[in-house]
């Protein structure tokens, strides 16, 4: 039996409103007709499944709009990265994905290095509010960051704006790469995805939290990935 205040916090009126957000693409896709698609979208209904309830997706697309339509209380439960901005109004599973954010540059830039980049004069271009913007918000010092309105829109304005980099999860950038751009050989961070519940929903979040360590143990997460054409690999441990 699930206890009663799990359901009232996740699925009000017995539906589960999910935030599925279309920003990163390792986490979720658009089908031929549109429809999400993903390992957040599987996970996403085994939850509901679970529960017992019927399941909305609410599609978003980039996180930053995921996390600022939290005070308009129009979903229940969400895929984002653990940041600690967002921690002070959400409670976070441990990460299902583990991933690495980098830098796209020209084939004849002479950056090699993450390190090189955060330099005066230097201008990144990045998805505002993704984790990663985040990250390099509190981090770069000498660079000047670039926003646009998603992750994958960050390399078109990188390529536009004549920029010297585009930061992004590891796995998208690199099917960017062609003759004429490349990935620098490090990375600037391990942005590690969870579920997430709004932070005043307790009972909520214990709950989702064991859920996220089954689907690990059961090969969910690395079903859901796999099915989607991305790395098993990613699972988080």
């Amino acid at each position: 039996m699930i206890d009663p205040q799990v359901l009232q916090q996740l699925a009000p009126n017995g539906v589960l409103c999910a935030a599925i957000n279309f920003g990163n693409p390792v986490l979720a896709q658009r089908g031929a007709g549109g429809e999400p698609l993903g390992v957040s979208v599987a996970l996403a209904k085994a939850l509901a499944d679970e529960l017992g309830v019927e399941l909305e997706l609410i599609t978003f697309e980039s996180a930053g709009k995921v996390f600022a339509a939290l005070a308009e209380d129009v979903w229940r439960v969400a895929f984002l990265a653990i940041e600690p901005v967002r921690e002070q109004e959400i409670a976070f599973s441990a990460p299902y994905v583990a991933i690495k954010g980098t830098y796209l540059v020209a084939k004849d830039s002479p950056f090699t290095q993450v390190a090189q980049l955060d330099a005066p004069g230097r201008r990144i271009a990045v998805g505002q509010g993704a984790a990663y913007d985040l990250y390099l918000s509190r981090t770069v010092q000498h660079a000047e960051l670039v926003r646009a309105p998603t992750s994958s829109a960050a390399v078109d304005v990188c390529i536009e704006q004549g920029l010297d980099a585009a930061a992004g999860v590891r796995d998208f950038l690199q099917t960017r790469v062609n003759e004429q751009w490349r990935l620098v050989e490090d990375d600037f961070m391990t942005i590690r995805q969870a579920m997430a519940v709004p932070i005043a929903h307790a009972a909520a979040a214990a709950f989702v939290r064991s859920f996220v360590e089954r689907q690990k143990e059961n090969g969910r997460v690395k079903r859901g990935l796999f099915a989607s054409g991305q790395s098993a690999e990613l699972q988080a441990t």
